[in-house]
């Protein structure tokens, strides 16, 4: 079975130095790999287990990052592994080709954003409104799809990022609160829809995910088979689905123990089909 393995990056299988705090103070020191460099600092970081298999799955050609990062933001992470073949960039705004952008994808996404959703001015305005600059740090838009926010977490209002969705889904959009960033997403700007797209052209019979926010809900959806950990918005919520795998494991230990269930997955798919080969 020529199986695809899809996953989140930042807080699912990368972290940045705040978000390995999500363990607790008392957490075991884990021994870790830098996969990103920004201004001259370590940004983000996995076990070095976690890297050794994931290079694994890189190798095997079935690995595809999807993440909700900007082409440049994707563009300064170096995964473990050759290159993989296919990346989702800008929360399913952009699918890369051998790390180039397909253009007849970018045209459909957006095709479909501005049939079905109000524009991004509106709702620029609408946050300018109502966010208070004692707790918005940055106001920011990504590849020219959706708005992010960087906020202040002890001084944001409980309910305003609810407010936010509740008037943004009327609209076509979604927003989803990530530890310090806020985003609001065009309803047809998906992770699912890029990775079925990527699925659907290489020809693969089942789809691994995994992911910790709201954005990566319709990923895991998409999927056979999911993952989540034990952090972030999704389990929070607690939400679940039937092929769904929730993890109690936080943090970067977390994202470990995915890589690991999906090279395990990746052997038994190929037990089945009678071409095991290592990872």
């Amino acid at each position: 079975m020529n199986t695809l393995i899809a996953s989140d990056l930042d807080r699912t299988l990368i972290y940045s130095s705040a978000a390995l705090r999500l363990a607790g103070p008392d957490a075991a020191a884990p021994r870790l790999l830098c996969v990103e460099v920004y201004e001259g600092r370590p940004l983000s970081y996995l076990t070095e287990t976690a890297a050794e298999l994931l290079a694994g799955l890189a190798r095997t050609g079935a690995f595809v990052p999807a993440t909700t990062r900007t082409l440049a933001q994707y563009g300064r992470v170096r995964l473990p592994g050759p290159p993989p073949r296919y990346a989702v960039c800008a929360n399913g705004g952009e699918i890369l080709v051998d790390g180039v952008p397909d253009t007849a994808w970018r045209a459909r996404v957006r095709r479909a954003v501005a049939d079905g959703c109000a524009p991004m001015d509106e709702v620029r305005a609408h946050i300018a409104r109502t966010a208070d600059p004692a707790w918005l740090l940055k106001s920011r838009t990504a590849d020219g799809l959706f708005a992010y926010l960087v906020v202040d977490r002890e001084r944001l209002p409980a309910t305003w990022a609810d407010e936010l969705a509740a008037w943004a889904g009327e609209r076509g959009w979604n927003v989803s609160l990530q530890g310090r960033k806020v985003y609001a997403v065009p309803r047809p700007v998906t992770k699912g829809a890029a990775v079925t797209e990527v699925a659907r052209r290489t020809g693969a019979g089942r789809v691994l995910a995994a992911g910790d926010s709201l954005l990566d809900a319709d990923l895991l959806l998409a999927a056979d088979l999911g993952w989540r950990p034990g952090h972030g918005e999704l389990a929070d919520s607690g939400w679940s689905a039937p092929h769904l795998m929730a993890l109690e494991t936080v943090g970067v230990a977390a994202g470990e123990e995915i890589v690991r269930a999906f090279a395990d997955a990746l052997v038994d798919d190929r037990a089945e089909a009678g071409t095991v080969r290592n990872v």
